[in-house]
This record gives C-alpha cells, structure tokens and sequence, in this order.
C-alpha cells in the first residue's frame, strides 16, 4: 500500500477498523519517505479521536503527535510526525 496522499481519513470507521487502516497507513508512508502525516478522524463524540491518540503514543514509527493545525482540520484531525530511523 502506497498513500496517495499525506493523509488518511478514518470517518465512519469502527475503531477497530480505524485503527488497522491507520497502521497500514503509517507503514506505507514510512516506506514512502514521508515525515509528516494527517491523520482526520472528526470531531464527533471524541471516542476515535482519544483512540487514535493512544495508538499513536505506543506505535514505534510515530515520534510525535499532536492536533492538526486549523489548516488541516483542527482538532477533528491529528498531526504524526514519523521517526526518521
């Protein structure tokens, strides 16, 4: 899987489903050479948003992650920088 974009949009999806998109996704822009990602989950209720976050916090290509600027859709969207290793 190579991302077409530096972006991924998880809306509509059961966490579980979000989350395994979402390590593909990383993996793939790893391999592409990209440092830095979005990813959008949405405002909602804030259960995908949390579940994201924590996932990111343990995953081992993900060196930071914060919310997105308003640019890039606030806090209905996550900001990852990925290792550079």
């Amino acid at each position: 899987m190579s991302p077409s974009r530096e972006e991924i949009d998880l809306h509509r999806l059961t966490v579980d489903e979000a989350l395994t998109k979402l390590d593909d996704f990383l993996h793939a822009a790893f391999q592409a050479g990209l440092y830095q990602v979005w990813v959008i989950h949405g405002k909602g209720s804030g259960i995908l948003r949390r579940e994201v976050g924590r996932y990111l916090s343990g995953h081992p290509l993900v060196r930071f992650h914060g919310p997105a600027d308003r640019h890039h859709g606030g806090i209905g969207a996550t900001q990852v920088e990925l290792s550079e290793w």
